[in-house]
């Protein structure tokens, strides 16, 4: 036995050998094969680059001819021209983001038991090594996309119990979500009351105007009256901010920028929304498109999207009406069918615009682009929907008309 141990444990010698040398011809095959894949990412990598570059060059030669035109046209009195560059503008393609491009990460899985075994008789085995290759495909740095409840629920009702208005049976008219989870609402009368999301009433504010219209400004409730603009102060007294002359302030809100948005219509059919700075100084008025044809009869309610659009809901028209931060028209949204009737307009931080249609008794929601996306009918349904506002989280709050109730529905899922 002894003479014989020495030519034995040279034969296993031999064999570990053996394995060894099909293993590193194992392993020289995948990094072949794993450096082919990793050329053919970088080709592609390369290639994208070079597309979006090239892109971007004739994109930067058409606004230099656009910027020397428009140099040009300083001096010029001709409205003609000047209708038609603007033409040219609304054609210009609109830079598009920047794809973000992930390179490829390198992962070894922890070998669960040791490649050579050292107890003899055991039969040696090579743990299988799981190499990933992630994020292999280049893809565009998109917002999460929270999915859609199937049903959406009902979390919470307020009762704001402001009497009906003895003609339309109208109670409620607006609402404004405050930082700290509380909802300023306006109906039939000159108040305004502030209630938590669980329906708890904290405040009532007396006011010379009903609630038809507010919104947060600075962390203060602002509100259309006649003829004005008009604020609640800490103190919660009425505080005119400015007038308006023969134009009466409709629909009203804040601008990510902190800007003031105030929807006007006048007496013989005008409307226009103008955008205000923090010390009410008028900054831009949009009245009109690109052929001076009225973009508004009735500009009621309005809100500014993620992308900066401004969305307006146009009564008369029963339309949704947006523009780009510039007043330059983007579309226009009539509902599904012709029983649509638009009242409060409002977005979420998804860039969805979700839009209240009293007649339908339903909420409609749009893409960024104003193309629909679906309805939004909660469990047990909603009645004459006059105001939506969006809480943050999923939720939104909508007001019921005739009924005074405001229910927070949850739409998205965490």
């Amino acid at each position: 036995m002894l003479s014989s141990i020495s030519p034995i444990y040279s034969q296993k010698k031999d064999e570990v050998t053996a394995r060894g040398e099909e293993w590193h011809k194992e392993i020289e095959k995948i990094v072949k094969k794993l450096h082919q894949e990793l050329d053919d990412m970088q080709n592609e990598h390369e290639a994208l680059l070079k597309k979006k570059e090239t892109e971007y060059e004739e994109l930067i030669k058409n606004l230099d001819q656009l910027n020397t035109k428009a140099t040009s046209l300083q001096k010029s009195h001709d409205v003609k021209e000047m209708l038609t560059f603007i033409q040219m503008i609304e054609k210009q393609e609109v830079l598009t983001e920047l794809t973000q491009v992930s390179f490829p990460k390198f992962c070894v899985c922890k070998s669960e038991e040791n490649i050579l075994q050292t107890r003899f008789g055991y039969v040696e085995k090579l743990s299988e090594i799981k190499i990933n290759f992630l994020e292999k495909k280049f893809r565009k740095n998109q917002l999460f996309q929270k999915r859609f409840l199937e049903i959406p629920l009902v979390t919470s009702v307020i009762d704001t119990g402001f009497p009906a208005d003895e003609k339309y049976a109208s109670r409620l008219y607006d609402m404004a979500i405050t930082d700290d989870n509380k909802v300023w609402v306006g109906g039939n009368g000159d108040k305004l009351k502030l209630f938590d999301f669980q329906g708890n009433l904290h405040q009532i504010v007396n006011t010379n105007w009903n609630g038809y219209h507010l919104c947060m400004y600075n962390n203060k409730v602002v509100y259309s009256g006649y003829r004005a603009m008009e604020m609640i102060s800490k103190n919660n007294s009425v505080l005119k901010m400015f007038s308006t002359g023969d134009w009466n302030p409709r629909g009203v809100t804040s601008t990510a920028s902190g800007d003031l948005l105030v929807c006007f219509i006048k007496d013989d059919d005008q409307s226009k929304v103008v955008r205000y700075s923090n010390n009410y100084t008028v900054l831009q008025e949009i009245q009109y498109d690109s052929h001076c044809q009225p973009l508004y009869r009735n500009a009621y309610y309005i809100t500014e999207n993620v992308n900066r659009d401004i969305i307006v809901s146009d009564m008369k028209k029963s339309a949704v009406i947006a523009v780009n931060r510039l007043g330059i028209f983007r579309y226009s949204y009539s509902g599904n069918n012709q029983r649509f009737m638009t009242n409060s307009v409002a977005s979420d931080n998804f860039g969805h615009v979700i839009i209240s249609d009293f007649m339908e008794t339903t909420i409609h929601m749009l893409d960024k682009d104003g193309k629909f996306m679906r309805y939004i009918i909660p469990e047990g349904g909603i009645k004459c929907p006059r105001v939506v506002c969006i809480i943050g989280h999923g939720e939104m709050i909508i007001g019921e008309c005739k009924t005074g109730l405001a229910k927070i529905i949850k739409y998205l899922e965490e």
